[in-house]
């Protein structure tokens, strides 16, 4: 299981970027995305990168995907999603920290895989 952070200015870039991760990507989301607090977002992303983030979110998601976080990497590099991702590898101390309040999470309200009809 892969963590992914999505920052956004509203929901339908994170609906955008969420098919983009499937579609795109070719990622396969478990479940539903879940809302994080998007200033609880930033700081976790913040804390990520080491470094000021260039603008604050209005909404964020924590998804997890089952492929592996290189494969994860690898495929989100090669989309454009018009929101901030964030692969969160286990090798980050907050990873242990989202994966822990992930369940306890509200889900994101208007998402529904793509991939689902597909046989």
């Amino acid at each position: 299981m892969t963590l992914i952070l999505i920052r956004a200015e509203s929901q339908p870039k994170i609906l955008n970027s969420l098919a983009d991760i499937e579609r795109h990507a070719e990622l396969k989301i478990n479940g539903k995305p879940r809302i994080i607090d998007c200033k609880m977002a930033d700081e976790f992303a913040k804390r990520i990168i080491n470094d000021k983030l260039r603008s604050k979110s209005k909404i964020a998601v924590l998804v997890s995907v089952q492929e592996d976080t290189t494969r994860s990497i690898l495929q989100i590099r090669k989309i454009h999603p018009p929101a901030h991702i964030m692969v969160i590898s286990k090798e980050y101390p907050q990873w242990e920290e989202l994966k822990k309040i992930y369940s306890t999470l509200p889900t994101l309200k208007g998402y529904y895989s793509a991939k689902k009809n597909k046989n």
